[in-house]
């Protein structure tokens, strides 16, 4: 994408007013996005996106700016403009750029760019088939398939030269039950950091009945009571609970600035003894894995929570600078447009010693949440409101009857601190986070666990 001469060229003009520090993040990206409505093929997407942010530190003090072309021109164009955000004279007299090459644990069989778009939309149609053909009262289903080669470069004033291939596919399912004039909607989503060999690792018929099952069993829930009881929340996106009511409060982004419920708990128990919790961005052909971060720094496998006590947060180069700690390969950007900060990768509850059936038994009156959906979170604060996408009542340590819109309300350092028993089997489900550097994707995971006391959300 950019010679080392043109990088280094940048860097020394980005530098000139007095920066101790700068960066240059190029990008090239190709993405194909493919919908299909009820076994027609709607719309087929491609998108390209290729261009250079640029950055300058002086000492905490954060510059950046951004150009959509990757000529000289308007690289050197855009380092200078940053440039000028500064008054001063370079406090770094030369440059050595020196390539690394950090390897890719992340193989691709099969470059899904290289494929005609006539396999994916059979793929896709043989999942959307197999939802509709579930019940006579699915009335729509909709299919998706994602695929991204996301191409990167990062060079630093540190010396540094590195590239990365990011290579993502995804295929999604929606389907929508009827009945009487009342619809529910079920989906599956699964992704990886893979080629078209996806599409081995899930049979479409098995994918497209799971949606139209989820939605069938909603449309014919009785609503679930409000109150406060104990729930116990499946494994896989079980773990968006944690991922958003506790993960975003463990990022350097919020730690930094003083605007997480964990500033200052480094060291001390903020969870029950039985929660471990781990962000990975190392695990092989995850959603949510890199190579590098998006400033250059090596991924690796974080433990944020062990044995109940705070561990480490996830930080990026700025807000290291802030904290006095160093960067744990946690930073990320949707793009060059936007400036990078702390993210998380894969993030998980790791497993425990309790086995689903104890977990069940366990509760003579509950919320098994099978399937969680959105929701919302204050990092500062903590203070979560998720729905449940697929939910039973629990009765005498029995699943029992389907019910539909509860939620879970709480706040974050209460829920992990209230998780009392960790199931073994862990699992992984798929998500795209948003937050001030764009929508990256990430892994959210768990085992089954159980929370005490929550308050559930109901009629």
């Amino acid at each position: 994408m950019l010679s080392k001469e043109l990088a280094k060229e940048a860097l020394r003009r980005a530098l000139a007013t007095g920066a101790d520090y700068a960066e240059v993040f190029a990008e090239h990206t190709l993405s194909k996005n493919i919908n299909i409505i009820s076994g027609k093929t709607d719309k087929i997407g491609d998108a390209v996106i290729s261009g250079v942010g640029i950055r300058i530190f002086k000492g905490t003090r954060c510059v950046s700016g951004s150009a959509s072309s990757l000529a000289p021109e308007a690289v050197l164009q855009c380092a200078s403009k940053v440039a000028d955000a500064l008054t001063g004279t370079a406090a770094i007299e030369d440059i050595v750029l020196r390539e690394r090459l950090f390897g890719d644990i992340h193989p691709v069989r099969i470059v899904p760019g290289g494929v005609e778009n006539s396999e994916k939309i059979d793929y896709l149609r043989e999942v959307c088939q197999a939802a509709k053909d579930y019940s006579d009262e699915i009335v729509q289903v909709n299919g998706n398939f994602l695929e991204v080669d996301h191409n990167i470069l990062i060079a630093t004033s540190e010396g540094l030269f590195a590239q990365d291939r990011q290579i993502r596919s995804r295929v999604s399912v929606s389907s929508v039950a009827s009945k009487d004039g009342e619809n529910q909607t079920g989906s599956e989503a699964p992704g990886s950091r893979k080629g078209l060999e996806l599409f081995e690792d899930f049979d479409p018929k098995e994918l497209g009945k799971k949606a139209s099952k989820q939605a069938v069993t909603m449309l014919h829930a009785g609503y679930c009571k409000a109150g406060t009881m104990p729930v116990a929340i499946e494994n896989g996106f079980g773990g968006v609970i944690f991922h958003e009511a506790c993960g975003h409060s463990l990022e350097a982004s919020c730690v930094a600035l003083g605007q997480s419920q964990f500033v200052d708990k480094l060291g001390t128990q903020i969870a029950n003894p039985k929660v471990t919790a781990i962000d990975d961005g190392t695990i092989p052909n995850g959603w949510g894995s890199i190579n590098i971060d998006d400033e250059g720094t090596p991924s690796r496998k974080n433990v944020l929570i062990e044995n109940g006590i705070l561990k480490s947060y996830m930080i990026d180069k700025l807000n290291g600078r802030r904290m006095g700690m160093e960067s744990t390969g946690n930073s990320r950007r949707q793009s060059y447009r936007f400036e990078p900060t702390s993210r998380m990768t894969n993030t998980y509850i790791a497993a425990g010693q309790d086995s689903d059936e104890d977990i069940i038994g366990s509760i003579e009156y509950g919320l098994y949440a099978k399937s969680m959906g959105g929701g919302s979170v204050n990092p500062t604060t903590g203070q979560f409101n998720f729905s449940v996408r697929e939910g039973y009542i629990i009765r005498n340590g029995k699943i029992c009857e389907p019910v539909r819109g509860a939620s879970l309300i709480g706040k974050g350092s209460d829920i992990i601190m209230n998780i009392d028993m960790v199931g073994k089997n862990v699992a992984r489900a798929q998500g795209m986070c948003g937050a001030s550097s764009g929508s990256i994707p990430t892994d959210v995971g768990q085992p089954l666990i159980r929370v005490s006391s929550i308050t559930v959300g109901g009629r």
